[in-house]
Parts: C-alpha cells; sequence; structure tokens
C-alpha cells in the first residue's frame, strides 16, 4: 500500500512536462514509483510545523467526525476521507496539503487521492498519535506563542 502512495507523489513531482505528456493516473503513477517518491510522500513533524508557522501549508485531519469531536488539535481543519471529494474546494492549491490520521494509513490513502487531483501533499509520518506527543508541555506553548508572533508580524506588515 505505501508503494501507491510513494508513486503518487512521484508522478506529481515530476512536473507539468511530464504530466502534460501523460495524464497523471493511477496507472502512470505506480509506474513512475521510485525511491524518491517513497521519501517525498512524507513530512515529519518538525518540518511539517516548521511550514505551518511560515503559512505554507495546510494540515487536514481525515478522521471521521466523531474521531476529531472526541480530541482534536484546534490549528488543524477536519475534512473526513469519505466526504474529501466533495471539499476539495476548501482546500488551498497553492499550499502543501498535509494529510493527517492517528498513525498514517488512512492519511496515506488522502494524500494518493489529493496527488492524483494535482494537489502538492504530503502525509504525516508519526501520526496525530506522534503530533499529541511531541506537543506537550513547554512545547505547546512555544508553538502556540510562535504563533501568536506569527500573527502580529502579519498583521504589522
Amino acid at each position: 500500500m505505501k508503494i501507491l502512495w510513494t508513486t503518487l507523489l512521484a508522478c506529481f513531482l515530476m512536473g507539468p512536462p511530464a504530466l502534460a505528456a501523460e495524464p497523471l493516473t493511477f496507472d502512470n503513477y505506480i509506474k513512475s514509483f521510485d525511491y524518491r517518491e517513497r521519501s517525498s510522500m512524507k513530512i515529519g513533524i518538525q518540518e511539517m510545523l516548521q511550514l505551518y508557522k511560515q503559512g505554507r501549508v495546510q494540515i487536514i485531519d481525515i478522521r471521521f467526525p466523531e474521531e476529531y469531536q472526541a480530541w482534536r488539535f484546534g490549528f488543524i481543519k477536519n475534512i473526513p476521507l469519505n466526504e474529501l471529494p466533495d471539499r476539495l474546494k476548501e482546500l488551498d492549491k497553492g499550499k502543501l496539503i498535509v494529510t493527517v490520521c492517528p498513525h498514517y494509513d488512512r492519511a496515506e490513502i488522502a494524500r494518493t487521492y489529493l496527488t492524483l487531483k494535482g494537489y502538492q501533499s504530503k502525509y504525516l509520518v508519526e501520526g496525530l498519535l506522534g503530533l499529541a506527543d511531541y506537543l506537550r508541555g513547554d512545547r505547546a506553548k512555544d508553538f502556540i506563542d510562535d504563533m501568536k508572533s506569527s500573527d502580529k508580524r502579519e498583521i504589522s506588515k
């Protein structure tokens, strides 16, 4: 299953000329899957949070509404996997889309779908459980403080 996800990103990263020559289909994605794609389809917590602070990423929690309601992150948007096809207009094509779920299985499915739809996308390797563990105590405070500082800088521009 991981091969599928990696291949999709590789096709996307090949750039417009390759995509213009052949439409990005699941078959084409699989055929072009390589080690570069396998690596580039993933993102780690620290890189994702840095890109988020810079306003360069949109993080999408693809869990079911009940899961999201039970626990969530205030800075992550929920679009359940089964609603994703009908809610693509809510995504910013100008940003990297990072898909997340507790581990990464559904996030990989969402990332593959988004890649085939022309979005630049990755999935969070450590999942939401890893993110929850990472953003504890001082790190949570530091992250929120950084976000508040970034917001003030943007307003003053």
